[in-house]
Formats: structure tokens, sequence, C-alpha cells
């Protein structure tokens, strides 16, 4: 008898510290779905454990025991988890879902260790797709390979001379096109030099390098998709974000048509991922969002602009306070003027829109803290933020804190770029990059994402650099930079809770709790508990969204 008034009375205190979610529903105790014996990881304010969760009409009902509430709710569907962890949804903080779908069809560079290997995967991708007009692809790294410098266009000119190619490095910030498309894009060695870019040029030839702004004058006379395929790429990207456990995503930089395009297939119900659009600042955009204001519907959230401050530490487009430790006559450069951005700002601002603005060197990140705060004045509730924050001089920290600037960061770049970013920066300044621990402590939240497809789009590689700062071979040993890793509490908050808080939308999702919608995974281990070194092969058994199983074994 005492066991059991024991139990009950656990179970009680669990309802309780739920927010009495062991109650019925007012349209009685029925439910469409009841998923029990799982370890619910609910991630709310008390980060509370539970057993089980029920859901009706696309949102949760109830959070507790297993007893309790199989006993209140007769669910249309049950299903059993068999002790399996089960977590919120997987929000990524900031990525590029139109991107990635429509690199779907470019040649995948990714992972290249020589220029050689990049120019076989460019043969092999144009034997797959001969009718193709332009050859494109994504993903080379000259720091991966063993002669670390910019390739120049000449193999490209030989092998491809009728063909325009253009070829995107992994951080989108530097391309190397061949003479075709520069001749198509009328680019020339007398071309005037682009602000906020670069078009490299030695002993008076062009090399096909364009940083920046200066690959727009090429990549704009490639022909966009149709609607059609992108229909069709956004699809088969999608399910490969469920594959992964990612229930909603922001695209960090998108034009109307493509926010109309999700907007259109989430209504017909072909696109089921939850959507926070970032604008990119066009006078399109600007003249009919900044006039009618934010756009919201049950999965797109269109409140934000975002604005590139810089460049790349990889490709020296950083812009930083002092030059470049292995290139001592750059320092990187803004892609505005400093005039351009207070504009800029003060136009946001007069808005009830979001800026979140690109900041990696530290002078970039100096130059809008200090544009922010000069709007901002103190605390508020603007969520204004700042993507990457990669590189933060000590003497700014604090301005995250004082004018309630969020820093929207991404694990995986710290554990990509810690081989080479020394020698960019110097080992004094290295120490004040990657700070994702000082930044998170700046307003106690910090919002995680990958910045796909600069890096994988698995959320569970961002928590396994966040805890571990390590990468897939679990270099080096101990860890990157430890003094600046999350806990597991704080990097699962980060691309849940947290994300949701940065996207204004905490009140809706985020956390398992009565009311919000019902999105979340289910995974074979624990990354609560699980080894560090198995984190990033942790597998998604199941993904839900709104209730609906839309990964998994049916």
């Amino acid at each position: 008898m005492t066991k059991k008034l024991t139990q009950w009375g656990l179970g009680a205190l669990l309802c309780a510290s739920l927010l009495s979610s062991c109650k019925g529903t007012a349209s009685g105790d029925q439910a469409d779905l009841l998923v029990y014996n799982a370890t619910v990881y609910t991630v709310n304010q008390d980060f509370a454990k539970a057993q089980a969760i029920a859901v009706k009409d696309g949102k949760i009902v109830a959070v507790g025991t297993n007893d309790e509430l199989k006993a209140k709710y007769k669910a249309k569907e049950e299903v059993d988890a068999q002790g399996k962890p089960l977590y919120p949804g997987f929000i990524d903080a900031h990525a590029h879902f139109v991107g990635y779908a429509a690199n779907q069809r470019e040649a995948d560079l990714v992972g290249t260790t020589s220029f050689s290997e990049v120019v076989q995967r460019l043969q092999k991708h144009r034997q797959e797709y001969p009718s193709a007009v332009w050859l494109t692809g994504r993903g080379w790294d000259q720091n991966d390979w063993d002669i670390k410098q910019f390739p120049t266009k000449d193999t490209l000119d030989k092998l491809f001379p009728g063909t325009p190619v253009i070829i995107e490095r992994v951080d989108g910030h530097a391309s190397l096109a061949n003479q075709k498309a520069l001749d198509l894009a009328g680019v020339t060695a007398q071309t005037p030099q682009v602000t906020g870019g670069k078009i490299e040029i030695k002993d008076g030839k062009l090399t096909g390098i364009l940083v920046d702004r200066a690959a727009d004058l090429v990549i704009s006379k490639i022909p966009a998709l149709t609607s059609g395929e992108y229909t069709q790429v956004l699809k088969e990207a999608e399910q490969n974000l469920f594959a992964v456990g990612l229930t909603s995503v922001v695209d960090a930089g998108l034009p109307k048509s493509s926010v109309d395009l999700i907007d259109s297939l989430q209504k017909k119900n072909e696109l089921k991922i939850r959507v926070y659009a970032m604008l990119s600042p066009t006078p399109e955009n600007k003249a009919h969002y900044l006039k009618n204001g934010p756009y919201t519907t049950e999965r797109l959230n269109v409140r934000s602009f975002k604005v590139y401050g810089d460049g790349a530490l990889g490709s020296r487009g950083a812009c930083l306070l002092h030059p470049y430790a292995d290139k001592k006559d750059e320092t990187g450069f803004l892609l505005l003027t400093v005039q351009e951005y207070k504009d800029l700002a003060a136009e946001i601002f007069k808005s009830d829109f979001q800026m979140n603005t690109h900041a990696i060197g530290d002078s970039a990140n100096r130059t809008i803290l200090q544009i922010y705060g000069n709007l901002l004045k103190g605390k508020n509730d603007r969520r204004w933020r700042i993507e990457h924050a990669q590189v933060v001089n000590p003497a700014d920290m604090p301005l995250f804190g004082k004018y309630s600037i969020l820093p929207s960061v991404q694990p995986t770049h710290a554990t990509s770029d810690m081989y080479w970013a020394g020698d960019r920066l110097g080992m004094d300044r290295l120490k004040h990059a990657y700070a994702f621990k000082a930044l998170m402590q700046q307003n106690n939240m910090i919002p995680l994402g990958s910045d796909f497809p600069v890096e994988h789009i698995n959320p569970l590689y961002g928590f396994h650099a966040a805890v571990a700062r390590q990468d897939a071979k679990n270099y080096p040993k101990g860890g990157f930079q430890m003094d600046n890793a999350l806990t597991r509490e704080e990097a699962l908050r980060g691309t849940t809770i947290w994300a949701a808080y940065a996207n204004f939308e905490e009140k809706q999702k985020g956390s398992l709790e009565v009311g919000k919608v019902a999105d979340f995974v289910i995974l074979e281990q624990d990354i609560m508990t699980a080894k560090p070194e198995a984190l990033r092969d942790v597998k998604v058994l199941s993904t839900y969204v709104n209730g609906e199983k839309v990964y998994g074994k049916k």
C-alpha cells in the first residue's frame, strides 16, 4: 500500500509540475495520438522529464506518466516508444532551406581533398546532366587540400570551353568561374571592383575567383529553376530534414517569390516543415513587407530581414579589426557602407520586423553591435540577432547583453574551421572566436543552427560540436577551446526552445507543453547520456509534425 501511494504521489507531483497537463480535454478524454513508455524531455522551464504525451488536433493536450495518461485518454492511435527518448522537434536557427534544395541539382563538391577531385566530380556531374546549359557546383574548400590556395579557372577553361561553369566555395562567399561564364557576365580584367566583393586579378588577368558580391555578376546570369522544379527539390529536401529530426528551419535570406512558393505548398499540404523566413532586404521585399507588416500562418512566419555584414573567414572576406595573420595586407571588408547599414537598421527599426545580420569578423561584429545599440538603447524585446558572431573582441562581448542582442551560432563552424582558423587569426585572436559559452551567458540563451548547406543538415552534428567541441573524427582529443563548450541541456535548449524564442515562437513550439504544437522526435539513443563519440551516429526513429508522423516506419 505504501509503495502504491508513493507512486501515485510522484505521478501527481509530475502532473502538477507540467502545468496540470494530466487533466482531460474540454471535448472529453479523446485524443488523436498517445505516445507512452518514453523518456520525454519536455525542455520546459524546469527541464522536467515525463513518460507520455497525448495529442489532439495537432497540439499537445497532456504530458505526464504512463498510468495517468492511459487512464484518462482514449486515443485513435497509441505508440509504445519502448523506453526510447523523445524530444521537442529540432529547430535549425540558421540555414538555407531553399538553397539546399536547389543544390540537389548541382555537383556536390563537399569533402573534396584536391582540386583534381573537384574536376573529377564536375566531369561526372556533366555526364549525368549533359543537357544542362550551366555546370554548377558547391562545397569545395581549399583549406582541405594539400595546396591550400584558391584554384584558378585554367583547367575549367580547357575541359569546358563551351559550357559556362561556376562553383561555389563551401561557405558560399567565394566562387570560381570559367572563361565562358565570365564572358556571359561581361566580366573582364578591366571591370570595376564591386563594393563588398573582389574580382581576383593576377598579372593583369582574371583568375576566375570572385569573392562575395563579385560572384553575383556571374550567378545572376544562371537561369532560375522553374516553379515545378523548385517544388520537386523542396519536397526532396524536406524529407532529408525530417530524417534527421528537424521539424522547423530558419531560411536566412529569401526573395518574396520563394516565400510565396513555400506558402502555397504549405497551404496545399504539399510541404509540411515549418519555416521561419528571413527576407533579403531587396527593394521588392522592403516595399511589400514593410508596408504590409509580418506575415504568419500555421507553418510559416515572415517577420525578419537577413542582412550581410561581411564575408567569411575561409575566403578572407570576414572584416577584421587588424590584418589577417596569414596575409598582412588584408583585413577583409564590409559588404555595404557603414551608412547604408545605419539607414537599413533605422528603416527596419520603425517596423515590427527583426533585423538579423551576418557578422563573422570582429570589426563587422563591432560595427553592427554599435549600430544596433544606437537604436535599441538598452534592454528590449526586439530580439535583433547577430548571425554567426564568430570573432568577437572581448570589449564588445557585453554589448550583446546590454542591448538584448541574440547571437545565433552554428557549432559545427568551430569544428570545421579549427584546423586553419588560427592561421587566419593568430592564436591570440583565436581565443575570442567561436565563444559559444561566453555568448550564451550574455542573455542566458543561445539559438543554435547549422548554416546548411555550408555544414551538414544533421542537428546532432551541431549538438556534438557544441558539447564536445570535436569533429567527426573526435578531434581534437579533449576538445577545441573547451572553456566555451555548452552543457547538454544548453545545447538541447539551443536547438529547441531558445531557437523558438529567437523566432518569437516560444509560445507555440520549442518545448513539449500543453497547448503547443505536437512537433517531436524519437531517437534510438538518449543524447543526454550517450558517450560523446556516439552522438553523431544516433539515429532518428521517427519524426512528428502536428502529431503526424512525417518520418519513420509506418
